[in-house]
């Protein structure tokens, strides 16, 4: 019913408006549809850089782990903690770190590399701010990613290796054309998983930067929550960018177990 109507939150009435809180944030409202417009895409670029990365990575990192003896299990640990560290904290941890006086610029300055340091900030820059918060989106997901890719890395037989070792398959080889297909569950889950971690997660962007400079880093779910509890407050925008949201995530949902199905 919010979809339907505009309400601040406070006031003891509603003003119905039928569809038009849908119709404004579509093409409707100068104002507000390139707001959707803008963190439509913001939204697109995690969607994008994040299930590439997270796979990539993680995968590198189990088959590192998976061809290390002595200190598997120290190592996996290591690996894991940036999961299992609360959220919060780790925000503002790297908020801190991206600060113009922060440990980023510091390595960069230290390392020679001081024209890729901001002054402002990585944050406090429209152009570095959103690949900034991706940076720790991917860093926070790769352990899970690991994780899954180790798992299914031990329970390739060694005799598989071996056989390809015996024909004469080098290393990358025996990765790219034994070891990748069998891990293709694994790989389309954790897509899977990113993608929607993605397209709902706002919480990040809201610690880091509450969507600037600029609304360089406004996405669509943090969008939402601004509608609902920004200033001035209209649940009723925020409910019907909610239900647009609710129903696209239906959609991946649907493809996203049609994938898994057929990977099976």
């Amino acid at each position: 019913m919010l979809s339907f109507a505009r309400w601040d939150g406070f006031s003891p009435d509603w003003q119905w408006t039928g569809l038009s809180n849908y119709t404004d944030l579509l093409g409707g409202d100068i104002a507000r549809s390139p707001q959707v417009v803008n963190a439509a895409a913001q939204t697109l670029v995690g969607m994008v850089v994040v299930p590439i990365a997270v796979p990539l990575i993680g995968l590198l990192l189990a088959l590192l782990l998976n061809s290390i003896r002595r200190m598997r299990a120290l190592m996996r640990t290591v690996y894991f903690l940036p999961y299992v560290t609360t959220g919060i904290a780790v925000f503002y941890a790297w908020r801190f770190m991206y600060e113009p006086n922060g440990a980023v610029n510091g390595i960069l300055n230290a390392v020679g590399l001081d024209f890729l340091s901001q002054p402002d900030g990585f944050l406090g820059n429209v152009n570095t701010a959103l690949g900034a918060v991706v940076v720790v989106q991917v860093w926070s997901a790769v352990p899970i990613a690991m994780l899954l890719y180790l798992t299914g890395l031990q329970t390739i037989p060694d005799s598989v290796i071996e056989a390809a070792r015996i024909d004469g398959a080098t290393s990358a080889r025996t990765v790219w054309s034994i070891i990748l297909p069998l891990l293709n569950p694994i790989t389309a889950l954790v897509v899977i998983l990113q993608l929607r971690e993605a397209f709902q997660n706002y919480q990040v962007y809201l610690l880091m930067t509450n969507g600037g400079p600029v609304d360089s880093t406004t996405t669509l779910g943090l969008l939402t929550y601004n509608y609902g509890f920004g200033a001035p407050s209209d649940f009723g925008y925020a409910s019907a960018l909610g239900w647009m949201l609710a129903l696209a995530a239906v959609v991946l949902a649907i493809v996203s177990f049609r994938i898994l199905r057929s990977r099976q």
